[in-house]
């Protein structure tokens, strides 16, 4: 299974429709609104404004298991990512990435090492998976990893969909 044929809601609703993703290469993190790392909303969005047009997206998945960092409400996380940092791209419901409550999408991700060998739960809030067009979870980075670094552009640019 794929993890695009896992049902995830949108942070206002609905599905995620991770199924319309097939093909394209994304990058999952689990994000917080309150996290001393949240600043890496802004290189996730110049990501996103990147790479969009080459089949590429970054996918939020707000979670608030570490020390109660994302407490908001859909629309209050939505507000905070639009107007503090111009975040255009999609996010999923708030969910559990650790625990007996962890999401199938989770599932599905933690099996996959870092680069430390890293398996298992997640560490702490932007963590980041990347997934291939095909579905498989091709690279796992840690949550102080800056998302524009070489390691992760390098990782997105060899598993853009043939242009």
């Amino acid at each position: 299974m794929s993890v695009y044929d896992v049902e995830i809601a949108g942070l206002r609703g609905g599905s995620a429709d991770l199924a319309q993703y097939r093909g394209t290469t994304v990058l999952i993190v689990n994000v917080a609104s309150k996290c001393g790392l949240t600043p890496q909303y802004s290189g996730l969005e110049r990501l996103q404004e990147r790479y969009a047009e080459q089949g590429f997206t970054v996918l939020g998945v707000p979670c608030n298991q570490f020390m109660g960092q994302e407490p908001g409400t859909p629309e209050e996380i939505a507000e905070f990512c639009s107007t503090t940092y111009g975040v255009t791209f999609p996010l999923t419901e708030k969910i559990e990435v650790n625990g007996e409550g962890r999401h199938p999408l989770y599932d599905a991700l933690v099996g996959t090492p870092d680069a430390e060998g890293h398996t298992g739960d997640i560490r702490w809030n932007f963590e980041k998976f990347l997934v291939a067009p095909d579905g498989t979870v091709a690279a796992r980075f840690s949550p102080k990893s800056d998302p524009e670094s070489a390691e992760i552009t390098t990782a997105i640019e060899e598993r853009l969909p043939a242009k």
